[in-house]
């Protein structure tokens, strides 16, 4: 019986493009084998077609022009690999309107325009399928479509970036500062040059978005993710965090409560005991709470080229079997519109705290602290603080119980006009995991 192929094109010949070429080109007949599918690379577009990927192309394959894809009605499935959010919902326009699916890696465009993308795929009965858009060649997203969509979730936590999560467990492990792990990040490839988006905490941002999409079956506005990143953590909190038990993580957390939906990227500390603190590194990993199936954890490699390609060659695999097209059309907010999520107030997220102030060492001023923490509701739990000569200003440490974020801040407020206090208090949630209460 002759094979039957499926004609695959890749838009965009970068680094995670050259690994999907790699993986077509040298293992199309082990996946034969193990799937039935036979994927055959029929084009590979690209603006630059001089620079070397490192990887060998069959002569034709690589040229510059998209129009020559849209045309050819024997490609049944493309990869968008050009990244961004402009020229790239373009394409992803273009492809589904030429009656093709389309694979992508493309967390950003999903996570601010995937709503748009998601209905002109509906439109032209075209499905999207994208589990390398978030945490590279982890399958989370596969395990949210099918193997835990018999729970109502009701929290994720996850570490979904893996710079971040290297530069805080060089902080962490070896005492180093942020400027030089993130350096060191750089010369190893595990951040980019410009490493913004990451350090931001905006690409956790873009991946926290889809999650919760595919998690809670709502639409998500992702200018309702409340974003913080880790470029303004400073050594000082990583010590004073190990001394209390705790490892400080930049976690993307959605949280289901009475309010509504809590969808937020923050640095935060974590039980040194918990899982998340113990992954180290480029790793990522998600925590996901369902009433079923209880806690379950997906750890892996959240980047790189040939984790990605692999997410993105799995992608193909299954949009060659249906199996994609199937799960896209039966899902809410995908092949079938959603509610907007109810978002909870930013002002209602409840958490403990951890905070620093740099406060004068003198009799009645932790007492001045304590009204004022007092007086917001804020109550404090435990307190570190370190010995001076009198009148010099010294760190003080201090947990809360658990607090709504506006009394916490309204309270930083008024401690940060006091005459005894130096500088703005630094504030950091205190992370407790269902599992770990």
């Amino acid at each position: 019986m002759a094979k039957s192929s499926v004609k695959v094109a890749v838009i965009g010949f970068g680094t995670v493009g050259a690994g999907v070429v790699k993986i077509l080109q040298a293992g199309a007949e082990d996946i034969y084998r193990r799937t039935g599918v036979q994927l055959d690379l029929a084009h590979v577009v690209d603006v630059d077609l001089q620079r070397d990927r490192g990887v060998e192309l069959k002569a034709g394959l690589l040229h510059d022009d998209l129009d020559r894809v849209l045309a050819d009605k024997d490609v049944a499935v493309a990869v968008e690999l050009v990244g961004g959010t402009t020229k790239a919902a373009e394409i992803h326009k273009r492809l589904l309107a030429s009656g093709k699916d389309v694979v992508t890696a493309n967390k950003a465009l999903l996570g601010e325009r995937g709503k748009e993308i998601f209905e002109t795929a509906r439109e032209h009965g075209r499905c999207v399928a994208f589990e390398a858009s978030c945490c590279g060649g982890m399958p989370i997203i596969g395990a949210l479509h099918t193997g835990l969509a018999a729970n109502r979730i009701s929290a994720l936590y996850g570490i979904v970036n893996g710079t971040c999560n290297f530069v805080l467990s060089g902080m962490s492990n070896e005492g180093k500062d942020y400027s030089t792990v993130l350096h060191e990040a750089q010369a190893a490839g595990f951040a980019e040059a410009d490493p913004t988006l990451d350090v931001t905490g905006v690409d956790s941002a873009h991946k926290i978005a889809i999650l919760s999409m595919l998690a809670f079956g709502k639409e998500i506005d992702f200018q309702a993710v409340q974003v913080q990143g880790i470029n303004t953590i400073d050594l000082t909190d990583i010590r004073h965090g190990q001394e209390l038990g705790y490892i400080i993580k930049l976690l993307a957390i959605a949280e289901q409560n009475e309010h509504g939906l809590s969808l937020r990227v923050e640095p935060a500390l974590v039980n040194k005991e918990s899982y998340l603190a113990q992954v180290q590194g480029p790793f990522n990993m998600v925590s996901v709470f369902g009433d079923a199936v209880g806690h379950t954890c997906y750890l892996g490699r959240g980047a790189g080229m040939m984790p990605t390609a692999s997410a993105v060659v799995a992608d193909l695999i299954e949009t060659a079997r249906g199996n994609a097209g199937r799960i896209f059309a039966s899902t809410a907010g995908l092949g079938r519109p959603a509610e907007p999520a109810q978002m909870c107030p930013v002002d209602e997220i409840r958490s403990e705290y951890y905070l620093r102030l740099s406060s004068v060492d003198r009799p009645g001023v932790f007492a001045q602290v304590a009204k004022i923490m007092g007086e917001h509701k804020v109550n404090i739990s435990g307190c570190l603080q370190q010995g001076s000569r009198s009148g010099q200003f010294v760190p003080v440490v201090m947990m809360t119980y658990r607090a709504r974020q506006k009394d916490i801040y309204d309270a930083l407020s008024e401690l940060a006009r006091l005459e005894v206090v130096n500088a703005q208090p630094v504030c950091l949630p205190v992370v407790m995991l269902p599992a770990d209460e």
